[in-house]
């Protein structure tokens, strides 16, 4: 008579097929523990040999032993080289990963940005706090461009940076931020002098022996 598998036990766990299954059923039926122990290590021996990539984890072992209890749905009382899992341990789920708290208010400019903003405020008042205010400023200016490669307006960068510091950074009025056209500029000469990649040298060495 042929077996449907939908008629048959659901496969605990499918590396091993079925007929391990049927032998971890068997072992349990048999009442003498040394016998029960003896025939409950052949089928990890066997376990090993139907699934070879358990022995790329440390103990692999181990593992293997404890998927057999799992097998038997922790019903298998032999003596085993480890103690059994609890049903417990592997039921349990695990901890929730908590979301850091830096929230970005502008995502263009990154987390590392409102790190050197922080600093920046600490720092007290003079050239050196002036000139750092500024260059964050024409980086909060790049980094708009890179994200909209259309013109920005100097005050909504003025904006932004009081914002990110809670309105303690303000740019000296005698400073002004770099041109949005000199900024694109030079993006654009990065990207021309940029060396080309292994595949595009071979083309061009191609190109000229043709």
């Amino acid at each position: 008579m042929m077996e449907y598998n939908t008629t048959r036990d659901k496969l605990i766990i499918s590396e091993y097929g079925r007929n391990v299954q049927k032998l971890v059923r068997e072992a349990m039926k048999i009442e003498d523990r040394e016998k029960r122990s003896k025939f409950a290590k052949v089928i990890v021996q066997i376990m090993g040999q139907l699934n070879p990539a358990v022995r790329d984890s440390g103990d692999y072992k181990h593992k293997l032993w404890d998927h057999l209890h799992i097998i038997s749905d922790f019903k298998l009382d032999v003596d085993a080289p480890y103690d059994p899992p609890s049903r417990e341990a592997l039921q349990a789920r695990p901890e929730k990963i908590s979301y850091g708290d830096n929230h970005i208010k502008y995502r263009m400019y990154g987390s590392n940005v409102a790190k050197i903003i922080d600093k920046a405020v600490e720092l007290e008042d003079g050239y050196e706090k002036d000139a750092l205010v500024h260059a964050i400023a024409n980086h909060l200016k790049k980094s708009y461009l890179n994200w909209n490669r259309e013109s920005v307006d100097d005050e909504q960068i003025f904006e932004h940076l009081k914002v990110l510091s809670h309105g303690k950074l303000e740019l000296k009025e005698d400073l002004r931020l770099n041109s949005t056209n000199e900024i694109l500029a030079r993006n654009k000469k990065k990207k021309i002098n940029k060396p080309p990649g292994k595949g595009q040298g071979m083309q061009k060495k191609k190109r000229k022996r043709q």
